[in-house]
């Protein structure tokens, strides 16, 4: 449960970061968005849940 609230206490940060020092920059990100597919959206989500998921349990079992 530790390693839960502490991964999300740093994405919170990481999210707070970009967020205070690049506002304008996380706006041009977002209208790019508009312009990629909605699969493609969705391949680079489960790619990145993927890719998260198999760093954890690559962490956990060193």
């Amino acid at each position: 449960m530790d390693l839960l609230v502490t991964g999300v206490a740093m994405v919170l940060i990481i999210e707070g970061l970009a967020y205070a020092l690049a506002p304008s920059l996380i706006e041009r990100m977002l209208e790019a968005m508009r312009d990629v597919p909605l699969d493609l959206r969705r391949l680079i989500g489960v790619s990145a849940i993927a890719a998260g998921t198999a760093m954890l349990w690559i962490l956990q079992a060193l």
